[in-house]
């Protein structure tokens, strides 16, 4: 099990935001997180990768206690996981390869073995052709595949992506959808923030999570009614198990 928190509360500034959260992901899930803005689908990431405390009976990531994981070894965990943001977060006075061979360069890989792991993953995520480009020569859903290249350079277990398509158009969002997919296919989990809720009916999860009134709640995907209101929002009524 990738992912193991039961009864967990996660805490910003030792308040909790998020009460009572119970959460397993196992290898090959792929599981979105959704909810109004500000209802801590964030917060949710932010403690699975070590950014927000947590307390509780058990939190569980890749096999670290995140109750006890002191901060001068929150690397080992990092290391296992990928991570992709919404505004993508690329050196901008770098090449594409110069960003992913940073990357490389602080986990410590040989120097020998760096170029062949950034062509795998530019050639994994369909950009080999742009390794010399700047972020600022590449479009937003290139882009996107760059983010998406570091985060697999460590080749992890768990993806989490927090709203990678919502900077994005329908059709490149789509192909950036399909992509997650793929590396879903291939074993790795991944855990997605979206706003878009189309994308549950057109790329199915086999976990979607919503975060309301303070708690995750984990919510059958053909059960879920969502009614889009006229300033954007969604209610989500669901059918929880």
């Amino acid at each position: 099990m990738l992912i193991d928190f039961q009864n967990i509360d996660i805490l910003i500034d030792d308040r909790p935001i998020l009460h009572n959260v119970n959460l397993q992901l196992n290898e090959g899930d792929f599981a979105y997180i959704i909810g109004r803005v500000g209802s801590g689908k964030s917060s949710l990431l932010k403690a699975i990768y070590g950014e927000l405390p947590v307390k509780g009976n058990q939190a569980q990531v890749l096999n670290f206690d995140m109750k006890n994981l002191p901060a001068n070894k929150m690397h080992n965990l990092r290391r296992g996981l990928g991570i992709v943001f919404q505004d993508f977060q690329l050196l901008a006075d770098r090449t594409v390869y110069e960003n992913l061979e940073f990357v490389l360069r602080v986990t410590d890989w040989a120097i020998e073995d760096r170029k062949k792991r950034i062509n795998e993953v530019l050639n994994e995520v369909g950009i080999v052709n742009k390794a010399e480009r700047y972020p600022h020569e590449l479009s937003g859903g290139e882009q996107q595949r760059v983010a998406i290249a570091r985060a697999l350079l460590n080749h992890p277990k768990l993806v989490l992506a927090d709203e990678p398509t919502g900077n994005l158009d329908k059709e490149t969002g789509e192909s950036i959808m399909q992509l997650l997919m793929d590396i879903r296919k291939r074993g790795t989990a991944v855990m997605m923030i979206t706003h878009n809720h189309a994308l549950l009916d057109e790329f199915p999860a086999s976990i979607v999570l919503t975060c309301e009134d303070n708690c995750v709640k984990n919510i059958t995907p053909q059960n879920i009614e969502i009614n889009i209101n006229t300033d954007n929002t969604a209610e989500i009524n669901p059918i929880v198990f």
